[in-house]
C-alpha cells in the first residue's frame, strides 16, 4: 500500500458521508484493520473526473478512485471457492437501484452495478468478514449507495488477486505516440464500436496490446517491450495538451510505494509498437481511458494465468 494512500485515508477517519451519516471506520484508520462492512469516503479529495475500482481478492476490499487520486476504501466479500470472483478487467454493463438476482431465487441486488452477464455484479449485501458470495461482489449498503451515485456506465473495474501481482518495473509507452517502430503486424476496426468508454490492456506475456471500446475489442498490435512485464499495473488518463497525454497511475493493492504518479518519459521509451499504430490509437483516447499492464496471458488457454478482459457475452 502506497504511503500516499495511507496517509489519505487516515484522514479521511474523521469524514462524514454526503448522506449525512458518521462513516464506519476502523479506531486507528489503518486499512489492513478495517471490521467487515466498515468503509472509508472522502469524494471531496477529488471533486471530479473518470472513476476506477480496483478489487483486492487477497485482501478483501475494493479501492474508488477519482481522476487516479483514491476517494474511498471498503471491505468487502467476494465469491466462495466453489464460485469464485474471476480477476481482469471489467466495465460496467448495467446499473439498477433495487435488482433481483436471476439465478439465486430472486435474492435482493441493491446498488447493482453489472460486471458481466453471467452473473457478476457488485452489490450491497452481506459481509461477514470472508468471502461467501456466488461470484459477486458485495459491498456494504451505505458504501454501495454512494459508489453508485458517482459511476457510470462503461467504468473500468480492475479485480486482482495480490498473489499475482509481483514487484514493480517500468511501464512502456504505449500512447505516447513516440514509440519506435517495430515490424509487428496490427489489426484495427473502430467501425465495430463507433462510441464508448476505451480500455487498452496489455499482455506482457503475450507481447500483445488490445484496445476494447464499450467492450468490443476494436483493435489489436504486436508490441516489443525493452524490459519484461513483470507486474499488473493500472493508469487512468487524466488529460491530454500540448505536452502529450498525462497517463496518471492507480496504485493497485499490494504495490511497492514510491512509484511516480504519472507514466514518465523514461517509461516511454521502453515499448515499441508498429509502424502507424501509434497514430490510430491517439484518435480514440479521451479522458478516463483506462490501460492495464499485466504479465498474464490474454489467451483462453497456455503457459500463464488466464486473464478476464471484459465479458460481454449475452444473457
Amino acid at each position: 500500500m502506497s504511503v500516499r494512500l495511507v496517509a489519505i485515508l487516515v484522514a479521511l477517519a474523521s469524514t462524514t458521508a454526503a448522506i449525512g451519516q458518521s462513516l464506519p471506520v476502523a479506531v486507528d484508520g489503518q486499512i489492513e484493520r478495517m471490521k467487515p462492512g466498515e468503509f472509508l469516503w472522502a469524494p471531496q479529495i477529488a471533486p471530479e473526473g473518470p472513476v476506477t475500482v480496483i478489487v483486492s481478492l487477497k485482501t478483501q476490499r475494493a479501492y474508488a478512485y477519482r481522476n487516479g487520486v483514491p476517494i474511498g476504501v471498503s471491505t468487502i466479500s467476494s465469491g466462495t471457492r466453489g464460485h469464485a470472483t474471476p480477476t481482469g478487467v471489467f466495465t460496467v454493463l448495467q446499473k439498477a437501484v433495487d435488482h433481483k438476482s436471476n439465478l439465486y431465487s430472486d435474492a435482493p441486488m441493491p446498488f447493482m452495478q453489472r460486471l458481466t452477464w453471467g452473473g457478476i455484479a457488485m452489490h450491497a449485501g452481506n459481509l461477514p468478514g470472508y468471502p461467501a458470495s456466488h461470484g459477486c461482489i458485495r459491498l456494504p449498503r451505505a458504501f454501495a449507495k454512494l459508489l453508485y451515485g458517482i459511476t457510470r456506465l462503461g467504468m473500468t473495474v480492475v479485480i486482482t488477486d495480490d498473489a499475482a501481482v509481483p514487484v514493480a518495473v517500468p511501464t512502456p509507452p504505449l500512447l505516447s505516440g513516440k514509440a519506435e517502430a517495430a515490424a509487428s503486424p496490427f489489426v484495427w476496426h473502430p467501425e465495430r464500436a463507433p462510441t464508448g468508454p476505451v480500455s487498452i490492456v496489455v499482455s506482457g506475456r503475450d507481447r500483445r496490446l488490445i484496445v476494447l471500446r464499450n467492450g468490443v475489442e476494436i483493435g489489436s498490435s504486436d508490441i516489443a517491450v525493452d524490459d519484461p512485464v513483470t507486474v499488473t499495473e493500472a493508469f487512468t488518463l487524466g488529460s491530454r495538451d500540448a505536452s502529450g497525454a498525462h497517463w496518471l497511475r492507480l496504485p493497485l493493492p499490494g504495490q511497492a510505494p514510491g512509484a511516480s504518479a504519472e507514466l514518465s518519459p523514461e517509461d516511454e521509451a521502453k515499448g515499441h509498437l508498429p509502424p502507424g499504430f501509434g497514430a490510430l490509437l491517439e484518435t480514440v483516447l479521451t479522458p478516463g481511458t483506462t490501460l492495464l499492464i499485466t504479465r498474464d496471458t490474454l489467451k483462453d488457454a497456455g503457459t500463464g494465468e488466464p486473464l478476464t478482459v471484459i465479458a460481454t457475452d449475452g444473457p
